[in-house]
């Protein structure tokens, strides 16, 4: 991506003031860590970790027949999605390949659509390509919208620490308005695919601002952190949680990423839905994502090769990271149905001429 094109949140310069240095990441800019990668790491589970994630794709829908149109085109049931409810669903071309992932805000009277930054381009792009008498208008929001993301297992508490009892108010996949401190901003309850819950926080770039700045200064006895990138990509490696551009790209289908659950295979046709239903009526699917524990420490760049025992190719390591739980680095890769087997030995490639041992592992990872 060209250093033009490069995608920022309207929160990093104030960031970056407090001398937090910036990186540029696939295109993003965005802040590695925030002075202690464990310690971001150890909130993200058992604190409160907060993400900056407002440089990700937020594209605004207007019109009538947005879920209408969105039903047809993606991969979940939209058509009946209620006010104040949250689903996610996936862009797929023809052939059945995901071209991004997208959450989906209902506001009633206008719709957010959260998809990666990366691909944003191409799911708007794509959104625009199958209007024809569609009362849809596509609107980019760049810069418009701060988006924050909370995790931990002290996450749920912390945020009625901060708004009060209408925390226990917002049901599961679902937001509401908050009014907190003279702060107005939209709280929403998220359950992700590893079955943890997750609030995103929804504001305009002032009252954004204000309230990272509240948290920071008020956050009592949490185990409060921000968190970068560094600390974030260990967790979701250890989690299973696939990403753009590794994971989730127009080489893989929804089956292989195990994103069933995103998919609705009683509704009508949308794009790739033949594609995508032959798959799992005729058990076409050559491979799965699944985990990799590596038998000695490697350079953290992914992309190795994958062989089985015979020196047949047996898939490729698509992220890697190093877990400190596990005390070993572990990676996501696509392996062929074959060797998707947990416990199953199978060789990395990771320079000319050396391979690594390693041993598939089911996800999300265990000690």
């Amino acid at each position: 991506m060209p250093e033009t094109d490069v995608i920022a949140s309207p929160m990093l310069s104030y960031f970056e003031s407090l001398n937090y240095n910036s990186d540029v990441i696939n295109g993003i800019k965005a802040i590695r860590n925030y002075g202690n990668t464990s310690d971001e790491l150890n909130s993200l589970y058992s604190g409160v970790g907060i993400r900056d994630i407002s440089a990700s794709g937020i594209i605004e829908l207007r019109g009538a027949d947005v879920l209408d149109y969105l039903h047809r085109i993606t991969t979940n049931s939209l058509k009946e999605l209620q006010k104040e409810k949250i689903t996610r669903t996936i862009f797929t071309t023809e052939k059945g390949r995901i071209i991004d992932t997208g959450t989906i805000l209902n506001f009633d009277d206008h719709q957010l659509l959260v998809c990666s930054a990366e691909y944003k381009v191409m799911v708007k792009r794509w959104i625009d390509k199958y209007v024809i008498s569609d009362d849809v208008k596509v609107t980019d929001t760049a810069g418009k919208y701060v988006l924050l993301e909370l995790w931990g297992k002290q996450a749920n508490s912390f945020m009625m620490f901060i708004c009060g009892n209408v925390v226990n108010n917002i049901g599961e996949n679902s937001f509401k308005v908050i009014n907190a401190e003279n702060m107005l901003f939209f709280l929403a309850r998220i359950t992700e695919r590893n079955g943890a819950e997750k609030f995103w926080i929804v504001a305009d770039p002032e009252n954004g601002l204000k309230l990272v700045q509240y948290m920071m200064e008020n956050h009592g006895p949490y185990d409060f952190n921000l968190v970068g990138e560094d600390a974030y990509n260990i967790y979701r490696v250890e989690q299973g949680l696939p990403s753009v551009p590794y994971e989730l790209n127009d080489s893989v289908n929804p089956h292989e990423v195990k994103m069933l659950d995103l998919i609705d295979f009683k509704k009508g046709c949308y794009i790739g839905q033949e594609v995508i239903a032959r798959l799992d009526t005729y058990e076409k699917v050559k491979g799965y994502m699944l985990g990799v524990k590596f038998s000695e420490k490697v350079e953290n760049n992914g992309g190795f090769q994958l062989f089985n025992e015979d020196g047949n190719e047996a898939g490729r390591v698509t992220s890697l990271a190093y877990s400190e739980k596990l005390k070993k680095n572990i990676g996501l890769a696509f392996i062929k149905k074959a060797d998707a087997v947990e416990g199953k030995h199978l060789n990395a490639l990771v320079s000319d001429g050396k391979s690594v041992p390693v041993t598939v592992s089911n996800l999300p990872f265990r000690k």
